[in-house]
Parts: structure tokens; C-alpha cells; sequence
């Protein structure tokens, strides 16, 4: 089922001292565990036959629920982005956030930023977690933090500019936002970035390349989520293969979504994770919902810690359209081999009479004519990976909004 490195193998047994205390220290633990005998468990059979923990779990749990420290060890909470349902509030101890600085300033360093770059941060402060891990990270590394969180172009041009800021820590939407104003504005020899760091959501090749050639950076992902600390958690090196995840803070695992049992490396499927030294809310077997795949075999940079796949997905963002699956992922990669089409792209699902219907609306600077060939393509190359024809709109670049946080891309509107 797996390739073990040392590193892995000590990760595992890492997972196994956890179980020894959890129930002790985590009153959510031992009422979820309340049936099982955790010392029976020893082998990796005997761990992937635990139950997973969920989303809807840390919900029931709201507000302290998940608390495994008493109340005055609790520095800090944080609350997942989500804008729907009962919030996941998670605690951290001071180890915590110190962890979390530790794993972030990794990141910077395995993408080769230093303590002399000045990291101009737009994530969002607040109850997420993104801007203050980018700050963390930056502060612990010695590099000069500019934490100025989303929204005011203009005045995030000015201090880029007055700053000589040399990396940019964002959303991919807003770093492309970005990308746009300063070509528009004719300022890209008055910037100094070198870097981005990108992360919170998926972006396809098309996106990347445009942000990358207009920003003229070296793109890097980074990966989190709230309840498991919040981004830090892994990111890809300078060889561009896939990211490191920090595996001595986490032990990974990979389900088919629909069973929930562990697949082999090198399979896509659902990343599963378990904390192995988090005070404040540690998690067993977590499931994250996020898409990727355990990627085998050593890295060229020569790093020993575990790569996941740039992920494909969430399995809670695919909607199924006439008995098809889809994923904002297929339509990325449509548009990527789809002459003249940006990477910008809306979808609309609507039902009309008496069938589903599906509009993919798609930028393009090519010339009124034109643009009808470029639907067809569109729309053929849809119909080559999904077997299901949708209806092509090309529109002028610019016309679809930009976010200064996570772009929606995929509306259902049948419900």
C-alpha cells in the first residue's frame, strides 16, 4: 500500500504515541473513541480502520468542543473561511502557534526566500488563518513582513513599489488581479517581486502562467487548512515537482472518497491527515476533501519529506451534470488546450426546460470574428474529456469579476 521513507515510517509511529493519550487529553476523543480499544491498534491495517473525523464532527463540537488543553492555555483561535453553517472554531496553545511559525518559515525557505527578501502579505487577518501564517512564517524566517491583507489595489501597488517588495504571499485570484493592474499600468520595472507564494485555492497551468510571466515571478503553492494549523503545512520546492508536506507535524493518508479506505501511493484520491504533536485541537484522521495523490519516489532537490500532487480538487466541489462528474479542474484544462482562451471562466448549471443545461463563459482578447471558432474548440475540447457537450461564451478579458479572496467559479443554480 505504501513506499516508506524513514521519515514516513517515523511519521506513522508518531501517529501510534498519539493514540496512547488522546482519549486523556481530548474529552471529543473519548467519546468518539469511546468503543475502542486505541492500544489494540499497532499496524497500519489496524489505523485505517479507525473512523474518519469530519467536518460535520468539529461543527457538533462548536465552540470549544474540540479543546484538548485547559482554557488557559488557549492563546489564539481561528475559524475555518467557510461562509455556510455553524463556524469550526479551533483552539491553539502557544506550541502551537509556534509550530505553525516553524512550518511556515519552511515553506520560505524550501521556496528559496531568505531573511533578506520583504514578504508583502494580502491574505486576510482575522478569524482566518491565512495572513497571520504568512506574517508567522515571515517573522521567524527574519524577513521583513508587509502585512497589509486584501483589497486597495492602489495602495498595495504604492507600498510594492515604495517597499521593494520581493515576494508576494496571496490568493491566486488576487495575485492575478494584481498581475492584470500592473500590466495595465505599464509598472512592471517598478516592481521588484522575485517570488510568489500562492495558496487557500486550485488554480489551473493557463492561471499560473499568466500570473507568473506578468508578475515575472517563480510561482510556488502553498497548502493548508484551517483545522489542521492553517496554510504552512506544505509547499512545492524550487524543482517544481509537487509539495512537501511537513510529515514530522502530520501523518498523510489517501481514501477513495466514496469508500473511505486508504489507496495505494501514487493514487488520487482524498488526503486524510492526523496531527501528531498539536495541543490545542489534535485530529485523527481528518478528512480534508481535498484531491491529490501521494506522489512516490525521491524529490530532485533531494528533500526526504512526503510530496502531494498540486491538488485536483475538493470532492465536495464536483457537481454532476447529466450522470457526469465534473471538478473546475476539467475546464482548466480544457481552456489550457484551447488556442486564444484565457484562464478566467465562469460556469452556470441551470435547468431549462426539463433538462440540464451547462455555460462555460470564458475570456478571450482575440478579435470579434474570431471567437466563434474559439467556442467550437471550447466546446469540443469539453466534449473530448467529459463526453458531454455544453454551451461556449467567450467574453472580453476583464468582463468576468476578479476576487481580492477565493474566485467562485462553478454555479448551480438547479436547486
Amino acid at each position: 500500500m505504501s513506499t516508506d521513507t524513514p521519515i514516513r515510517e517515523q511519521s506513522f509511529k508518531n501517529a501510534l504515541t498519539q493514540l496512547e493519550t488522546i482519549k486523556d487529553k481530548s474529552p471529543f476523543y473519548a467519546r468518539k473513541f469511546a468503543d475502542i480499544n486505541l492500544s489494540d491498534i499497532h499496524s497500519r491495517g489496524d489505523f485505517q480502520n479507525l473512523p474518519l473525523t469530519t467536518k460535520d464532527d468539529l461543527r457538533a463540537a462548536y465552540p470549544l468542543g474540540l479543546s484538548a488543553v485547559s482554557p488557559s492555555d488557549i492563546v489564539r483561535i481561528h475559524s475555518s473561511s467557510g461562509t455556510t453553517g455553524v463556524p469550526v472554531i479551533i483552539p491553539y496553545t502557544a506550541q502551537d502557534v509556534h509550530d505553525w511559525a516553524v512550518m511556515f518559515a519552511r515553506c520560505y525557505q524550501m521556496a528559496g526566500i531568505t531573511r533578506d527578501d520583504r514578504i508583502h502579505i494580502t491574505p486576510g487577518y482575522g478569524l482566518w488563518t491565512a495572513g497571520i501564517g504568512f506574517q508567522l512564517g515571515a517573522e521567524l524566517l527574519g524577513a521583513m513582513a508587509i502585512p497589509m491583507g486584501p483589497g486597495n489595489t492602489d495602495k498595495q501597488l504604492q507600498m510594492m513599489i515604495d517597499i521593494g517588495s520581493t515576494v508576494l504571499g496571496a490568493t491566486s485570484s488576487y495575485a492575478l488581479l494584481l498581475a492584470e493592474t500592473i500590466a495595465s499600468r505599464g509598472l512592471g520595472e517598478r516592481i521588484s517581486l522575485r517570488k510568489g507564494v500562492i495558496g487557500s485555492e486550485r488554480w489551473g497551468e493557463r492561471m499560473r502562467a499568466r500570473i507568473a510571466k506578468e508578475l515575472g515571478v517563480e510561482l510556488h503553492d502553498i497548502y493548508g487548512l484551517t483545522e489542521i494549523y492553517g496554510p504552512g503545512i506544505g509547499i512545492n520546492c524550487e524543482a517544481q515537482t509537487a509539495m512537501h508536506c511537513w510529515d514530522d507535524y502530520l501523518y498523510l493518508e489517501i481514501i477513495d472518497p466514496n469508500t473511505g479506505r486508504v489507496v495505494p501511493d501514487g493514487t488520487s484520491g482524498e488526503l486524510v491527515l492526523t496531527t501528531l504533536v498539536k495541543q490545542g485541537a489534535p485530529l485523527i484522521r481528518y478528512r480534508t476533501h481535498d484531491l491529490t495523490r501521494i506522489v512516490p519516489g525521491p524529490c530532485p532537490c533531494g528533500s526526504p519529506y512526503t510530496r502531494i500532487e498540486t491538488l485536483i480538487g475538493r470532492s465536495d466541489d464536483m457537481v454532476k451534470v447529466k450522470g457526469v462528474n465534473i471538478f473546475p479542474a476539467h475546464i482548466e484544462e480544457a481552456l489550457a488546450v484551447t488556442p486564444e482562451a484565457s484562464s478566467e471562466y465562469q460556469v452556470m448549471i441551470d435547468h431549462l426546460e426539463g433538462r440540464d443545461t451547462m455555460t462555460v463563459f470564458f475570456e478571450t482578447s482575440a478579435p470579434l470574428e474570431h471567437r466563434p471558432y474559439i467556442e467550437l474548440a471550447l466546446g469540443q475540447a469539453i466534449r473530448d474529456k467529459l463526453s458531454l457537450s455544453v454551451i461556449p461564451k467567450a467574453v472580453n478579458l476583464g468582463d468576468l469579476p476578479r476576487s481580492e479572496k477565493k474566485s467562485k467559479r462553478i454555479f448551480d443554480n438547479r436547486y
